[in-house]
This record gives structure tokens, sequence and C-alpha cells, in this order.
């Protein structure tokens, strides 16, 4: 049985707690990135070399270090860690405000690769955790409201964000991203330690730090599902990578006028996106319940996968910053649902004294791809249009699904989602 989005609230005090740390850190997450890129344009002259460079610091060090924040999820308290990088990261944030002039941006890469070097140890336990808070019955729902909120902070964080940055400063915007890591950290010290962790895990045999990060590896190179998720989301990373830069160069070169500046655009067009993840996470409880039923997960994900890519690409081609809106919504609502439903297969199926390294090895495995799409799409709109890169943009990140279906043609009996469905079930 799946609970509720409400049954789930209702009845588990422990997700509701870090629920609202993940609402009030994320909010602060994308206040910084709002002020962080437009400080970035600001001082730099609008270069989209140095946009793309910011964002390589946001994303690389994060997915760098993923396995690795993984392994001390897996061996040392996941409250502790998530307590501790919350204050870290709410210090790191303010450094920001020393940004004055074009000889200051080393301040800012610098201050973005730190920062996101602390997340991925946050979010590399508070992945390892979900499944335990949640229970196996709330898995679904919980995993959705984690996302959701992620990609309902990504709209409404980066509409507040713009309106913070247009009328009062990038230093207001970056103080409130301080203050909201402070108080995330106390929503997680009300989470008991043992309910991040299952009791009846034991620590087999203490082991050294790499050698269980390689057991990690071995683990999702052995495991043909661990596999097949980990190359699909490599894959779509290869163009979901540019996604900001998409948004920052139809803003700059394409949409900005004497009406609307280029940061309301970027607002708007994250805001559009966030909006569309939003729907797509809260709709995928039934979603998800339905696929399950029917017994169609294998084509679910790989459709919606290769439709949400076709959609967005097809938004690149669209005459005004509405029109590209209406698809760039449309075809991340596809993607939420599908990824909901995709991370709660994977979560499934790990067993929790591993959970922390494989997570976050396909995590840092797509992010980096992710930053270094992000890193060349701000190179490349020297070269070639706003909207081609748009159209690339979207074809590649369709052809993750091609990659799954793929996986389920070369050797179905390997990997018989029915089979993992009820062999997870028990």
């Amino acid at each position: 049985m799946n609970l509720s989005y409400g049954e789930l609230l209702k009845n588990n005090r422990n997700f509701r707690n870090l629920f609202a740390g993940q609402l009030i850190s994320e909010l602060g997450n994308w206040f910084n990135y709002i002020a962080g890129i437009g400080l970035i344009r600001m001082v730099s002259n609008a270069a989209p070399e140095a946009a793309g460079f910011f964002l390589l610091c946001r994303t690389l060090p994060w997915a760098v270090l993923m396995p690795f924040a993984g392994t001390f999820a897996d061996r040392f308290s996941r409250r502790q860690l998530m307590i501790w990088t919350d204050i870290a990261r709410g210090a790191l944030a303010l450094v920001f405000l020393l940004v004055k002039a074009p000889s200051d941006l080393w301040i800012a890469y610098v201050g973005s690769i730190v920062l996101s070097s602390a997340s991925a140890f946050f979010d590399g336990a508070k992945n390892a955790a979900v499944p335990n808070i949640s229970g196996k019955d709330g898995l679904l729902s919980g995993t959705a409201l984690i996302l959701s909120s992620r990609f309902l902070l990504m709209a409404v964080g980066s509409a507040l964000g713009g309106l913070a940055a247009a009328f009062f400063g990038y230093e207001v915007a970056f103080i409130i991203n301080a203050v909201s890591f402070f108080v995330s950290a106390v929503s997680i010290w009300l989470i008991p330690d043992e309910a991040m962790r299952e009791t009846e895990t034991v620590r087999r045999e203490k082991e050294s730090f790499f050698t269980e990060l390689k057991e990690g590896i071995r683990y999702t190179m052995k495991n043909r599902f661990a596999m097949t998720i980990l190359l699909m989301n490599i894959i779509w990373a290869t163009g979901g990578g540019a996604t900001f830069l998409v948004f920052e160069g139809l803003a700059s070169k394409v949409f900005a006028n004497a009406n609307q500046s280029a940061d309301f655009v970027v607002a708007f067009l994250m805001t559009a996106n966030g909006f569309g993840l939003t729907i797509g996470m809260f709709i995928a409880h039934r979603v998800g319940s339905f696929v399950e039923r029917r017994g169609i997960e294998k084509s679910f994900i790989g459709w919606a996968l290769l439709v949400h890519g076709v959609l967005f690409a097809i938004g690149g081609l669209m005459p005004n910053v509405w029109l590209v809106a209406v698809f760039m919504i449309l075809s991340r609502v596809i993607v939420g649902a599908e990824f909901a439903v995709q991370e709660t297969l994977f979560q499934r199926s790990l067993p929790d004294y591993i959970r922390g390294r494989i997570t976050t090895l396909d995590r840092g495995a797509e992010i980096t791809i992710f930053s270094f799409s992000s890193y060349i799409a701000g190179i490349s709109l020297g070269v070639i249009s706003a909207q081609l890169l748009t159209v690339i943009s979207g074809l590649l990140a369709a052809s993750s699904g091609l990659v799954w279906f793929i996986r389920q043609k070369e050797d179905v009996s390997k990997f018989n989602l029915e089979d993992f469905r009820d062999k997870t079930a028990d």
C-alpha cells in the first residue's frame, strides 16, 4: 500500500521535520542561485563563459564528492552529518557579500565550490535516510514530496529571489540563504538519530573507508537495475545540464528588452520550470500507483523521458517567452512524475547498509555530466543561438528514454520489473 501525502505528513512527525527543513533550505538555495547568477552577470559584463563557470563551480564539486558523502552516510550518523553541514552552509553563504568588483569574482567561485561541497554531504545523508524515515508504504509519497519541494521552491524561490534582488539588492538574497540553512539545522535536530537508519542493520566488520567506497562501486557495476539507472541518468544529464544556460541565453540574447530585464526572464523561466516539476511530483503518487497496478513501469519511464525531451526542444522554437514557458511546464510535468516513480523503484531495491553509497554514486555521476554540460552550453552560446541550444538540449535529454528501451531489449530475462516489483514487495 502506498500512503497518500496527507497520511504521511499527518502521521509521521519525523518526516514532517525533514520536509520542513527541506522547504526552508531549498527556498534559500534558489535565492542564492538567482542572486549569484545576477551578480556574476553584473560583475562580468554578462559574459556567458563566466555564468557557465559559476554553474560548474556550483555543481561539479557536489558531483565529485557525492560518492564519498554516501560512504560517510553509511558509516556515521546521518543526523549529525546533516546538522553540521547545514551550519557550515549557513556561514559559507555569507561570503558572496564580499563580491563587489571583477577582481572579486574568485570569491564567488570559491564560495560556490565550498558551499557545493558541504551540500554533497548533506544530500548524501538525507537521500540515505528518507526511506527509513518515510517507511516502505510512505516511500513513494515521501520521495515525491521531497523532490517536489525542491522543484516547487525552484519556482517560488526563483521568483522571490528575482524580486528580492531587483528591489532590495543581491545582499538580501544571500542573507536569506544563510538564515535558511540555520533553520534547517534546527528541523533536522528534532529528528532522532535512530529514525534515520534501520535498527536491525548491524555493521558487519569495520572496514576501511575506501574499501566501503569500492564496495558501492562494485554493487552498481554488478546490479543490472542500478547500472541501468546510472547509464540513463548520465545520458539525460548531457542535455539536462544545459537547462539553466538555456534560460540564461534566452533571457539575455532573445527576450530581454526595455520592458523586461534579463533577470525577470530568467526568474520567469525558472519559475515555469519549477512549477512544471512540482505538478509532476504532486501527481506522482497517483501516477505511480496507477502504473504499478497496470504493470507498465517499463513503458511509462521510457516514453516519459522521450516525450519530455521533445517538448523541451519544441519550446526553443517558440516566438515569445510565454509559449516557451508553456512547453517547459509540459515537459517538466512529465519528467517530474517519471523521476518520482523511477527514484522510488531505485530506493526500494537498495539495502539500507549500502544505500548511501549507491544513490550518491548515481547522483554524483549524473551531476558530473550535468556540470560539464552546463559549462559547454555556456561556451556554445558564443557560437550558436539560444534557440538551437534549447533544441539540442531537449533531444539529448530525450535520448535517455532510448537508452532505457535498449537496456530492456538487450536481455529482458536479466531485468524483469515484474519480478523486481514482487521482490521489493516482500
